[in-house]
């Protein structure tokens, strides 16, 4: 990667292109051009057939410098930087603070390249490269440009290893408000990435994470627990404290249930409030339920109530003895 500081003193971080790539973006652009000046040629011969062979010659140095040195010129001017094959192989041309190019890098350009690769067949280009630190050919320093890659493989995410059994649930009681977001960004790549360190810088980068990660959290890494088992852990417990959060704000499963059988919502002690809607009144002998005789009375209708001589249990259950 390589570091360029704008105008606004911000730096970007730019891959610069390497010379296969560049190489090829140039073939591909030399080919186009190349088929475009053949076919301006036979054009030309044809309607200028009737001048004179000095004519003819000077049409020809014309049509060979507006194509091959022109036109790339005005392409990279107003594509801002990027050519066909540059377009093909992901490039483009930028300054050196980042930003896209305009006429005057593009004219120094294409004139300084028209000696280091047309006529020398990129020889001169190819050391220049090579000679760089940065990939630049001579066009790119004297300009004040550099040929950057624009589409960058995209990195898996890497698989985060659980922490052992038995440690789940033990900093369920940490601190990690004071955590900064790049400590954990930290955190997260080794874990992903540490398969793939030597053995001993693993271990050395583990200790310090958890040891930035202790100060943070105000509480020491607890004695006989491995670094890259605390931070597994510590990781583990802040993603069920997110997803705690999450479903804690959402709405609650139980809301809808109760409005679709059309039931009140019950008091705490779990008795029915009275006037329910739906009539619903629960099983009498119902464990923490009171049911009275007159709650019974009001809801059963009055063709279906006891006489009024029945017994007190007959009068609570409903159940009417035959005549």
């Amino acid at each position: 990667m390589s570091e360029l500081v704008t105008g606004e003193a911000v730096a970007l971080e730019l891959r610069p292109a390497r010379l296969p790539s560049r190489a090829l973006a140039i073939v591909l652009d030399l080919a186009v051009a190349v088929v475009v000046y053949i076919a301006l040629t036979i054009a030309l011969i044809a309607s200028t057939s009737s001048l004179d062979e000095a004519a003819q010659v000077a049409v020809s140095i014309a049509t060979f410098v507006l194509v091959l040195v022109g036109g790339p010129i005005a392409v990279e001017t107003l594509s801002h930087g990027r050519s066909l094959g540059k377009m093909a192989c992901g490039l483009r041309v930028v300054r050196d603070d980042g930003g896209p190019i305009r006429f005057r890098h593009a004219l120094v350009r294409g004139g300084i390249g028209v000696v280091e690769i047309l006529m020398t067949f990129g020889v001169i280009a190819c050391i220049a490269s090579f000679v760089s630190a940065r990939g630049r050919r001579l066009g790119d320093v004297f300009a004040g440009t550099l040929v950057v890659r624009e589409r960058l493989p995209v990195a898996r995410t890497g698989f985060l290893p659980p922490p052992p059994p038995w440690l789940a649930g033990r900093f369920a009681e940490l601190d990690l408000s004071a955590v900064p977001d790049g400590l954990w960004l930290a955190v997260r790549q080794y874990l992903s990435r540490m398969q793939q360190l030597d053995p001993q810088v693993g271990w050395t980068m583990a200790e310090q994470l958890a040891s930035d990660l202790a100060a943070r959290t105000g509480t020491p890494v607890p004695q006989g627990v491995p670094p890259t088992a605390y931070l597994a852990a510590v990781v583990q417990e802040r993603q069920a404290r997110e997803v705690r959060r999450t479903f804690a704000n959402g709405p609650s499963a139980s809301a809808p249930v109760a409005a679709g059988l059309g039931a009140s919502p019950q008091p705490v002690d779990g008795a029915p409030t009275a006037g329910a809607p739906g009539g619903y009144m629960p099983p009498a002998g119902t464990p923490g339920v009171a049911t009275s005789p007159s709650a019974v009375s009001r809801d059963v209708p009055t063709s279906d109530r006891p006489p009024a001589g029945a017994s007190e249990a007959d009068q609570t259950t409903g159940f009417v003895p035959p005549a």
